[in-house]
């Protein structure tokens, strides 16, 4: 071969290799997730055209417009609660709080179980396997667990030595950095007054895994300095560290090749108004003005916060070159996306839109949020501040984020057949942010509702125009079921709205003769998508189960452990045993009450005292609930599938939480044949009070 030839050759394989690679990169986009805590539809002019505020009551948020003309508004987004804990849980999981064990309102106490297992995949953990970094700056809210002293878990608050490093931080869920509150602003840290701490409700600032302004004592925090906690200064640092983070990267040779993910979850606009005085330079505190130039409301000043930070975003991303792209601006391939948690905690219409109630409610203005997204190479708008920009009417809900986050990657979602884990509820919605409908979408549901009379662990799914029986029953609808879909499995529901026709959810058509067929359908899905584990194993879920009732069946009364059962009319048997925390089998008989199943070794016939049961089945079956019974006793211990992560078991008539999050276990999925469901009365992390309990049902569904 020539010299020549040579030489052209290896530079045609060498611009192969580059476009190939250039092609790979622009597959790999950057990608900002920005949220705000508490804001409704009506607190940014972006949507003023759809809430149809006047000039006079509509905060001005250019920045929110100029992302909306660049890409994609979306006017059907929704959370999945109406608060805050379980919407981030559902937008780094994929998946419903519920299924977990926080059935209504928010992850309560200084501390706060970790809710994320830590064998669960999130987006950043989904992100990182595919080479991005990642970081989170802002409010954290689903979970830590501190250290005590002698370097062992914390059973909570009060033992937690805050000098040691974290046990579990979001360095445990696939970020590389975090520079976060551990729950809202107030409830993070210390109040400080004249110079002193008059009161202590959580630790401060946390950096990775270190609490920021320990003063090496158990609960000693600084009160004056950098490292001090002042609720004024919250969003210049979270934002700051964002520019910092992104600049940082692509500055760092190591890091430059590599895409970034930032999720950036502000402490604003929620409740005390808080504003800054200027971030970046741009004055925040009594600058919020409305659309008619007037000057507003402090809350107002802490919503025109978020709209700062993310203007100073698109500023850096406008300005910067691309390292992976040159020619580029980093915009070009940034996916930058803006939301909020739920809706206003304020009751205003004008802060909520056209829509009915406000945070804390299954009303529509409890969880129907802002959602704007941009991403020019990826044809999500086309990158111009100049253009009208695009809307979609398509229902979304912020745990749609890691399936489309996986299709965005070219990554398949896990198989939850096989009994993987991550993104149960996720339903890609990337053809959305590019303007097609979503005709194939799963239900949505939305729960925790004030409004309820009993018991607020309300849920309400919509779905729109099901054909039923052939026929096209076409609507908006929205089903509202009480507190027993959540906490049993059970469908009760109560009220029906059609929100193609009623958007305030005025009128209740639950009574309407014609409308029975579609109630009956929509309890049915219900029924399955609540109890199969996740809308994605509904899809291979037989609606059939075999449910263990041990306050009614007393046939194991007084059996040795090692007891095999049979099913009737069915090839599955179940197998259950009893061992302590060591995982030795002890000698013991099964001892059953009205209460249920326990064992009879020792002082009660409950499990406790480091005792469990193992079980298991000959067939690969979903479990989709497990009731379990405190009655006299202490619904405590763990819960753990084969070798996976172990989970805080909670009981349906009693909680380890401060808060009633009693419920049947349901967060369990595929049990495979021959894998053991471990029930356990030590505590999850040794630490904590030991469980005395009783089994009281088994429900599973056989997979063929």
């Amino acid at each position: 071969m020539k010299k020549a030839s040579l030489i052209t050759l290896v530079t045609f394989a060498l611009c192969a290799v580059a476009t190939i690679a250039s092609a790979q990169v622009l597959k790999q986009p950057n990608i900002i997730v920005m949220m705000a805590d508490d804001m409704g539809m009506g607190d940014t002019s972006a949507y003023q055209d759809f809430t149809g505020n006047a000039d006079e009551n509509q905060v001005y948020t250019p920045q929110m417009e100029r992302l909306a003309r660049m890409g994609m508004r979306f006017t059907d987004a929704h959370t999945p609660s109406s608060r805050c804990s379980p919407t981030r849980y559902g937008l780094l999981t994929g998946r419903y709080s519920w299924r977990n064990r926080l059935k209504h309102w928010v992850l309560f106490g200084s501390q706060g179980d970790p809710m994320i297992e830590s064998d669960r995949p999130t987006i950043a953990s989904l992100l990182k396997d595919h080479d991005y970094r990642t970081a989170m700056f802002g409010k954290w809210h689903v979970g830590l667990r501190y250290r005590r002293s002698d370097g062992d878990p914390a059973a909570g608050w009060e033992d937690a030595d805050l000098s040691k490093p974290l046990h579990t931080s979001p360095l445990d869920h696939g970020f590389d950095v975090a520079h976060f509150t551990s729950r809202s602003h107030l409830s993070s840290g210390p109040t400080i007054k004249d110079g002193k701490i008059t009161l202590l409700r959580g630790p401060g600032h946390i950096d990775g895994r270190f609490v920021t302004g320990t003063t090496g004592s158990k609960k000693g925090l600084v009160v004056a300095g950098p490292s001090a906690y002042i609720l004024e200064e919250l969003g210049s640092r979270h934002s700051d560290n964002a520019i910092g983070f992104m600049t940082n990267h692509v500055g760092d040779p190591q890091f430059r090749w590599q895409p970034f993910f930032l999720y950036y979850p502000a402490n604003s606009n929620h409740g005390p108004h808080t504003p800054d005085t200027s971030i970046g330079g741009i004055p925040v505190d009594g600058a919020a003005r409305t659309e008619s130039g007037e000057k507003t409301t402090i809350r107002n000043d802490y919503i025109y916060e978020n709209d700062v930070a993310l203007g100073r975003m698109i500023d850096w991303l406008e300005s910067t070159q691309d390292p992976r792209n040159p020619g580029s601006k980093l915009i070009e391939n940034t996916i930058v996306l803006f939301t909020s948690d739920n809706g206003a905690e304020v009751d205003s219409d004008i802060a909520t839109g056209p829509f009915r109630s406000h945070k804390g409610s299954v009303y529509e203005g409890g969880h129907r949020v802002p959602f704007i997204v941009a991403w020019p190479a990826g044809d999500v708008g086309d990158g111009d501040a100049g253009s009208p920009g695009l809307s979609n009417e398509a229902p979304i809900g912020l745990q749609d984020l890691y399936a489309t986050f996986a299709e965005v990657v070219g990554t398949k979602m896990p198989d939850h057949r096989a009994g993987e884990k991550g993104g149960e509820d996720s339903f890609s919605i990337l053809s959305a942010f590019r303007g097609q409908s979503l005709p194939d979408r799963p239900p949505l549901f939305f729960n925790d509702h004030k409004e309820a009379k009993e018991d607020p662990a309300v849920m309400a799914m919509r779905l729109d125009s099901p054909r039923i029986g052939g026929l096209l029953e076409t609507g908006k609808w929205k089903l509202f079921f009480d507190a027993s879909l959540i906490r049993s499995g059970l469908a009760r529901p109560y009220e029906l709205y059609d929100l193609a026709e009623d958007q305030w959810e005025k009128e209740n058509l639950i009574d309407r003769p014609d409308l029975k067929p579609l109630i009956a359908y929509m309890t049915e899905k219900a029924l399955l998508h609540r109890n199969s584990g996740g809308h994605l194993l509904a899809e291979f879920a037989p609606s059939e189960r075999i449910v263990f009732d041990w306050t009614k069946d007393h046939s194991l009364e007084g059996r040795p452990v090692g007891a095999s059962i049979m099913v009737p009319d069915s090839d599955l048997t179940l197998n259950m045993d009893v061992s302590y925390i060591s995982g030795a089998l002890i000698r013991a008989t099964f001892d059953l009450n009205e209460r249920g199943l326990g064992i009879q070794h020792g002082q009660s016939g409950d499990v406790d005292s480091g005792e469990g049961l193992r079980i298991s089945f000959n067939r690969d079956v979903i479990v989709d609930s497990l009731g379990i019974v405190a009655g006299d006793g202490i619904c405590g211990g763990f819960y753990q599938v084969g070798k996976g992560a172990r989970l805080s078991i909670y009981c349906v008539d009693a909680d380890i939480d401060d808060k009633d999050q009693s419920g049947v276990l349901s967060d369990i999925g595929v049990l495979r044949a021959g894998e053991s469901l471990w029930l356990s009365s030590q505590g999850r992390f040794g630490s904590e009070d030991e469980g005395q309990w009783r089994l009281r049902t088994l429900a599973v569904r056989l997979l063929e």
